[in-house]
Parts: C-alpha cells; sequence; structure tokens
C-alpha cells in the first residue's frame, strides 16, 4: 500500500500553544496509522506581512519560496489553527497568502495548494474550540486557493486541560474525531497517489 507523505504544522508560534501540541499529537497519530510525517514550525519560516508593493519590488520572501516547495514534497497537510477574534492568526493567514503567490516555471497559479489533501484541526480554551477558525480557514483554502480540504476535523475545547502529560486527548470522543481526521486524510492523500511529490 502506497505510503502518503504529511505535512503538519500549527498556526501558532507561542510557547506552549495548545495548536502546537495538537500538531504533536496529530503528526504521531498519522506516524503511526501509517503516513511518512514531516512536523514543521512557522517560526522557522518568518516572512514580512504581505505587500504587493514588497512582492513587487523584491519577490516573494525566500521562506515563502521554502515553504511552498515544503508542501509540494507532500501529499497531504494537517494545519492546527488556533481562534484569534473568531478567524485564523495573522500568522497563519500571511503564510497562506504568501505562498499563495509563489509560481516557479510553468506551475499552475496557486501550485501549492493543487493535487493534495487539507485537514484542519483546532484547539482553544473556550467553549467552541477554535471552530470560527477552522470554518474561516477552510474558506480561505476551499474558495481562496482552490485546495481539496475534507471534510473532517477536530475542535479540541477548553484546551488548557484537555492533554494529558503523555500528550494525548483525555476526552475519548475528541480523540475519535482525531482519529478520524487523521483516517480519511491518508485514505484521501492515498487516492491522489500514485503521483508522485517531488
Amino acid at each position: 500500500m502506497p505510503v502518503p507523505r504529511i505535512l503538519v504544522f500549527a498556526g501558532s508560534i507561542r510557547t506552549g500553544s495548545f495548536n502546537a501540541a495538537l500538531a504533536a499529537l496529530a503528526a504521531k497519530e498519522l506516524a503511526l496509522a501509517g503516513a511518512e510525517v514531516t512536523r514543521i514550525s512557522l517560526a522557522d519560516y518568518p516572512m514580512p506581512l504581505y505587500d504587493a508593493d514588497l512582492e513587487a519590488k523584491s519577490g516573494q520572501p525566500e521562506h515563502a519560496v521554502k515553504l511552498k516547495q515544503m508542501m509540494m514534497a507532500h501529499h497531504g497537510v494537517f494545519i492546527a489553527s488556533p481562534e484569534y477574534n473568531a478567524s485564523v492568526t495573522p500568522l497563519l493567514k500571511n503564510a497562506v497568502d504568501w505562498v499563495s503567490r509563489v509560481h516557479e516555471g510553468r506551475e499552475v497559479a496557486l501550485a501549492a495548494y493543487r493535487n493534495r489533501v487539507f485537514a484542519l484541526g483546532g484547539a482553544s480554551n473556550g467553549q467552541f474550540g477554535a471552530m470560527r477558525s477552522l470554518m474561516a480557514l477552510r474558506q480561505i483554502l476551499e474558495l481562496g486557493c482552490g485546495a481539496l480540504v475534507i471534510p473532517e476535523q477536530i475542535a479540541v475545547v477548553r484546551a488548557a486541560d484537555a492533554f494529558d502529560d503523555t500528550g494525548h486527548l483525555k476526552d475519548e470522543r475528541t480523540a475519535s474525531q482525531l482519529n478520524a481526521v487523521v483516517r480519511r486524510l491518508i485514505e484521501s492523500a492515498r487516492q491522489i497517489m500514485p503521483w508522485s511529490a517531488p
């Protein structure tokens, strides 16, 4: 059975981030389910705020190109999205926007968002579990970037108390949600194979 390559990252670089914890757990579960997993931090891809004048003058930032190439090298992407003011974080939106602008050679527009599968999760300390950020991110990826986003997603509520000492989810229902996301992401990534990410 083909082994899909899955990229995992969080839309937060805050110390003690709940979404970094969710991304780490998702990466572990994806690996246990048979995927080849790469987990990164957006802290390693610093970019200026998107500015069309800056792009016209200097082109895309080096880290935008590197992040786009990293996405292109995988069959699937799992994003753990925090919620800021009922939407995605500025960090995550800026990364998505810059990557959407990178165009190399004869690639189609928005190449990093095509021919791969996306899955979403979010964790917050409130009762909605970052659900509103997931809705916003789904719209950005599907409508804005033309990406395929699986319907299954995970929303971790009251995140400060959601993880045990080993980094696993305490609530069985929430853990089952993550398991469903992991299974569907791997299945969907396999369906777009045997194309081979570079």
